[in-house]
């Protein structure tokens, strides 16, 4: 086998099996085939293959398991815990394509849990939306937010169909605080079905608060299954 030839299998094997786990096609904990398997498919060396296999588990798409054989992995997006993260900057970190729907934007008066979530007096109007964000074929994020309508009026004719409502808003308003809570949950019926997960699955929930100088602006809650993403914070001593 020539040396050119080799390096073209090499793309190819590459190429076709980055397409699979990207598409979803070979979705996380999907076993790779043997690499003999994959030698005797290509009609190449069993040393092209490795190479291959080993460049994909550098990149993070999959795991090599002594003794098991190769599978695709989860991939999971990081975010920084003191920033306004954008969720399609976080799929598209992971090489995979990103897409949204709107599954409900209802313009109502503030309930008594609304007002808590955005401390506004009772009976506030308010803009409710809730998106699906999607990573490939498989659900990435819950996304449940209100927004205070005297704080951005605009909200009550933005439809959100082509800008997800967190880009929207920041090109809207500037935000001056932000507050961030951060803790678990144990998926239940409902959100396993929105998030295509088995129940029980344990859930990471982002919820976050916003003001501008004007007033409240939003809260948002982020939900995400929890071997989707990671929360990272960097930090330095503090001063003596």
């Amino acid at each position: 086998m020539n040396q050119s030839r080799d390096l073209t299998l090499h793309q190819r094997i590459l190429s076709d099996i980055e397409g699979r786990i990207v598409s979803g096609d070979w979705p996380p904990g999907h076993r790779i085939p043997f690499e003999v398997d994959l030698a005797t498919q290509y009609d190449c060396s069993r040393m092209t293959v490795n190479k291959v296999l080993t460049q994909l588990a550098k990149a993070g798409l999959i795991e090599r398991r002594k003794k098991s054989g190769s599978f695709v992995t989860q991939p999971q997006a990081q975010s920084a815990i003191l920033e306004i993260h954008d969720i399609k900057a976080e799929v598209q970190s992971l090489n995979l394509p990103y897409s949204y729907a709107v599954s409900k934007k209802t313009s109502r008066k503030a309930k008594v849990d609304d007002s808590r979530r955005l401390e506004l007096p009772v009976a506030s109007s308010v803009v409710e939306v809730v998106c699906i964000h999607n990573a490939g074929a498989r659900p990435f994020c819950l996304e449940e937010r209100l927004i205070s309508l005297a704080t951005v009026p605009e909200a009550a004719d933005a439809d959100f169909l082509t800008t997800a409502p967190g880009p929207w808003l920041l090109n809207q308003v500037p935000w001056s605080t932000a507050e961030h809570r951060i803790h678990a949950v144990s998926a239940g019926a409902e959100l396993a079905a929105v998030l295509d997960i088995p129940r029980n699955t344990a859930c990471l929930v982002v919820e976050r608060r916003t003001w501008s100088n004007a007033g409240p602006v939003t809260h948002v809650r982020f939900t995400y299954p929890g071997d989707r993403h990671a929360l990272v914070a960097r930090f330095t001593p503090a001063s003596q």
